[in-house]
């Protein structure tokens, strides 16, 4: 009786070893009646590539769409500040001409800081009094930017834009400069 179970798990621990390694062999054992692992065969290192194609499908346009929004959000950045500066400048100036003129300056280096082109933007001042530069008016200057598209080669009239932002201040000319 003793030798009987010895032989049948003896049996089972072979047939299950067996089977285990029918399952996991990539060549036919000699053993094995069937063999799972050659039906496969010539899917070997398909995951790989799936995986890469798959990667590259979804990863690329998810990149894109990461640049463009820090593209759009540092252009936000760029005006705000570019239009803050300018109504500064503005009110510190003698006359409405050279206000203009330094005004359109300063926007122009506040969206160089930010990597845009001043040829890019739009300036448009409006004052509260006909005297701009008397004391108790108010100065709003509103600054417009067009954000291009991020690795785009197109230059001029056709470059496509992601989004155009906008931001203005306003600032009061004091009674002492």
């Amino acid at each position: 009786m003793r030798q009987c179970n010895r032989d049948l798990v003896r049996a089972h621990t072979r047939a299950r070893l067996l089977a285990a390694l029918c399952r996991e062999s990539r060549t036919a054992a000699p053993d094995c009646t069937r063999n799972p692992g050659t039906a496969n065969q010539h899917e070997r290192g398909s995951a790989v590539v799936e995986f890469t194609f798959l990667a590259l499908l979804l990863m690329v346009p998810l990149v894109y769409f990461i640049i463009t929004m820090s593209q759009i959000q540092g252009g936000s950045f760029a005006v705000v500040g570019a239009a803050d500066q300018a109504a500064k400048v503005y009110i510190a100036q003698p006359d409405a001409a050279t206000a203009q003129a330094a005004a359109e300056r300063a926007v122009a280096i506040a969206l160089a800081d930010f990597g845009h082109q001043p040829e890019q933007a739009r300036v448009a001042t409006s004052c509260s009094s006909a005297d701009c530069q008397a004391a108790g008016s108010t100065i709003t200057v509103t600054v417009s930017l067009t954000v291009p598209l991020p690795f785009l080669p197109f230059d001029g009239d056709f470059r496509l834009s992601a989004s155009e932002v906008e931001a203005s201040s306003t600032q009061l000319v004091g009674r002492f400069r």
